[in-house]
């Protein structure tokens, strides 16, 4: 079985500064891998536990700091990993994104099964670029997955999370899948795979070497824009009541009464 796994480098700070194009500057920002795409990984890990013969290859786009979090995907299991690289990249909206890696899985990992991707990136939160992905790829795609029920090299049975509640699913390969968190958190890496991590070469490609237009990539490609940016703004007001247990409690009662009022 054959695994694509799209990891994403979310600044790791609150401290976020903008381009004159409402761009986040990442270069020289300290960077994590985002949290969903580590769930991605998880179950991309978890099929390889029941089906050894999986092949899992970490791919990203970015600058090449980015080739720091596919070596923690290695560390923690991927076979391969990859780096779309080039400054023509720069700027991409999500669907311009979707373009570079649809071409980069097209080039290189032609013959995939399944491509898991996480539902959101916590530096967007759009949810756009794995159903974006499977539209250029020409594939089927399931969206707010939060459980593998089952699988085989064939096909996959899934749990998708609704408005109304959570269905099954089962579908055939090739398919792109994107996941929620879970409780279960990701695993950690050993001590073998940082080591491996350190042997194994981050395979690096750019533009010319995906075949990839130049209208379909970065600003050229990228048909949304960012009109403004600004960190969010939480304002906390406190309130400090006295007295004994049960007058204490009254007021806590009383206040929240008044709050379900001034809601309605």
């Amino acid at each position: 079985m054959n695994i694509v796994v799209c990891l994403k480098q979310v600044p790791d700070t609150q401290d976020i500064k903008w381009t004159d194009k409402g761009t986040m500057i990442r270069e020289g920002v300290e960077s994590i891998i985002n949290p969903f795409d580590e769930f991605a990984l998880e179950y991309a890990l978890k099929i390889k536990d029941r089906l050894p013969d999986t092949k899992i290859t970490a791919i990203s786009m970015g600058p090449m700091q980015a080739t720091n979090l596919l070596k923690v995907a290695v560390a923690k299991g991927a076979d391969e990993a990859i780096l779309a690289c080039d400054k023509k990249f720069a700027g991409a909206d999500t669907y311009a994104t979707s373009q570079t890696l649809a071409h980069t899985i097209k080039k290189f990992i032609p013959d995939f099964d399944l491509i898991i991707c996480g539902q959101f990136a916590i530096d967007g939160d759009t949810a756009q670029t794995a159903p974006s992905l499977a539209g250029h790829l020409n594939v089927n795609q399931i969206t707010f997955v939060n459980k593998i029920i089952d699988f085989d090299e064939t096909s996959i049975t899934l749990q998708k999370d609704t408005d109304e509640g959570f269905i099954d699913l089962k579908a055939n390969y090739p398919l792109v899948i994107s996941v929620l968190k879970t409780n279960e958190e990701p695993r950690p890496y050993l001590i073998k795979g940082y080591i491996n991590s350190y042997d194994k070469e981050i395979k690096v490609v750019n533009k010319d070497d995906i075949e990839i237009d130049d209208n379909l990539v970065g600003f050229k490609g990228s048909p949304t824009y960012v009109s403004k940016s600004f960190p969010p703004h939480f304002e906390r007001k406190s309130e400090i009541l006295e007295g004994d247990t049960d007058e204490i409690l009254n007021k806590l009662l009383n206040i929240i009464e008044e709050k379900k009022t001034e809601g309605k």
